[in-house]
């Protein structure tokens, strides 16, 4: 009986590490994306504050703006040279399409070992501990 438990207990942790690290490797790709979502939200509301500004507060204003544009469209040339092969046809480099078809399935050999309620906790321990490290993290200056 203890060494049943002990063997599970190896099996969660080999499992959730299995999971940490291959949802955090493909998360490096995904997360460009999202920030590219809420970076286009940001711009068109930081292009909303422009007009009604006149002189060379406009003029410094829409500079930034310009390098917000420039630094978005590195980043989404960066996020689609490390997903795509060929960025007209959506064909997936072959390291990205490995990872999301690893994640499926070491999401399928939790629940099948653990059980579905444990791949959702898994899940929310690693959300939380990536909001952890986002809270905790220090600018370097």
């Amino acid at each position: 009986m203890k060494m049943e438990q002990s063997k599970k207990n190896l099996l969660r942790r080999y499992l959730l590490w299995c999971y940490k690290m291959t949802k955090e490797e493909l998360e490096r790709i995904d997360r460009k994306f999202t920030q590219l979502e809420v970076d286009s939200f940001a711009l068109k509301e930081l292009c909303k504050q422009l007009k009604p500004l006149k002189g060379q507060r406009r003029e410094e204003f829409a500079k930034k703006i310009d390098e917000f544009k420039d630094y978005m469209a590195k980043k989404e040339q960066n996020a689609n040279a490390e997903k795509f092969d060929d960025l007209t046809s959506k064909q997936l480099k072959p390291h990205y399409f490995y990872l999301t078809q690893r994640l499926a399935a070491i999401e399928k050999a939790i629940v099948s070992f653990l059980g579905r309620a444990e791949l959702q906790k898994i899940q929310g321990l690693y959300d939380e501990e990536m909001i952890r490290r986002i809270l905790e993290s220090r600018e370097h200056t």
